[in-house]
């Protein structure tokens, strides 16, 4: 059987298996139904190992033993080990978040609570930076930000960013406001796409020739963009940094006033 190295390590990827594991499944998808010998013979996995490999194989759902001697194995349609993975991910994944929303109301959590609030609030007396890799979390550190904001949030950004974020950003400005957080925003990007954003977030929002994203809460914290990879390689820096924040917002405020003129 001969395969692309390519094609191997990328089948082997997908369903999180090893080489030898790959190679023998391979051989028993293009062979129907094999032995240990054969699959050894088909694949190029030395015959000792092809037993333990078949055994492994099966265990995860890949192969079933058929009763005969001597004893054969038979490969799984692809589509159905897919859909079973899928289904035991599925099921891992709900475990494993009840499991977590058990450790809340631990006592160890509870530690680890009182553990950081007794030490964030002499790091926050310091000028702090921080370095962000990733959507996911510097989307969870700008939630904190925002949930932590008493008197002001001023976000610079583009309409792209705004509108693919749309539900998020209407709950948390719908928050602020109810708490009587002023909100300054502006944008850009189309004229046209700012006035709906405006409507559907039920804010007055400017547009702007500034490319650049970033937030600033009470003018004491900011976070801002570094950088867009991707998905999984956006950069940003958080400071929590008074003069560094009210310099931005001058900055931000002054533009508004100039593009207003």
């Amino acid at each position: 059987m001969l395969l692309k190295q390519e094609l191997i390590n990328k089948i082997k990827d997908y369903f999180n298996l090893n080489i030898y594991e790959t190679k023998i499944w391979l051989a028993l998808l293009s062979k129907g139904i094999a032995s240990a010998g054969e699959v050894s013979s088909i694949s190029g996995v030395p015959r000792s190992r092809a037993y333990d490999v078949l055994e492994s194989l099966e265990k995860k759902g890949f192969a079933i033993v058929k009763l005969d001697k001597p004893v054969k194995y038979i490969g799984l349609k692809p589509k159905n080990v897919l859909d079973r993975l899928k289904i035991n991910i599925q099921e891992s994944a709900k475990e494993r978040i009840e499991n977590l929303s058990k450790i809340k109301s631990s006592e160890e959590f509870k530690k680890l609570e009182e553990i950081y609030t007794q030490s964030i609030a002499p790091v926050k007396k310091d000028n702090v930076s921080v370095l962000l890799k990733g959507k996911s979390i510097i989307s969870n550190h700008l939630k904190e930000l925002f949930q932590s904001a008493q008197k002001e949030v001023i976000i610079c950004s583009d309409t792209e960013y705004i509108n693919r974020r749309l539900i998020l950003f209407k709950k948390t400005f719908n928050r602020l406001m109810k708490n009587k957080i002023k909100i300054k925003i502006a944008l850009l990007g189309d004229k046209n796409i700012i006035d709906n954003l405006s409507k559907a977030l039920n804010i007055k929002i400017k547009p702007t020739e500034i490319e650049s994203k970033f937030f600033i809460i009470d003018r004491k914290q900011i976070l801002f963009y570094v950088s867009k990879y991707g998905p999984e390689k956006d950069i940003a820096i958080w400071l929590n940094s008074k003069f560094f924040s009210e310099s931005f917002a001058t900055l931000f405020e002054r533009s508004l006033n100039i593009k207003d003129k």
